[in-house]
């Protein structure tokens, strides 16, 4: 195993059970090991939705293992990427030791969909579909920079 660090970008929303895991799931995938993710939330809620989970291992991304973590945790790593993915976490955010981006990529948050079970997991499939365009395109980006850098 390599000595270097991989650049880490931290995943912030409110409760860490739905959009950051989501995001998070869609983004280690699509980096192919070129940037440590993790995911953590400003109040967490101490569960990944069952429908998050569900809704990933539908495109193959399985978030059953993912834990819902407090944003504090991470204070003390070296952060490189920040990525808010809900406006009350974007405002809560503290800037973290080595930080060198931050993003707001808001979406909506699936947890409050309601309905039968089938039009919760529309919202959710929506919303893992949305997230899965923005940060695909992120990764694709962060590697052409680096290609380009050689």
């Amino acid at each position: 195993m390599s000595d270097v660090m991989l650049p880490k970008i931290l995943i912030l929303c409110t409760g860490n059970s739905c959009r950051s895991h989501l995001a998070e799931g869609i983004l280690r995938a699509e980096s192919r090991g070129r940037f440590e993710v993790v995911s953590a939330g400003s109040k967490p809620s101490g569960y990944v939705h069952p429908l998050a989970i569900r809704v990933m291992g539908e495109i193959g991304i399985d978030i059953s293992a993912h834990q819902s973590k407090h944003m504090e945790l991470f204070l003390a790593d070296r952060i490189e990427t920040v990525i808010t993915v809900c406006g009350h976490a974007d405002q809560v955010c503290p800037v973290y030791p080595g930080q060198l981006n931050r993003h707001h990529w808001p979406f909506e948050d699936p947890a409050h969909a309601v309905g039968t079970e089938e039009e919760k997991l529309a919202v959710f499939r929506r919303v893992r579909d949305e997230i899965r365009a923005v940060f695909t395109a992120y990764a694709r980006g962060r590697q052409d920079e680096a290609a380009a850098r050689g």
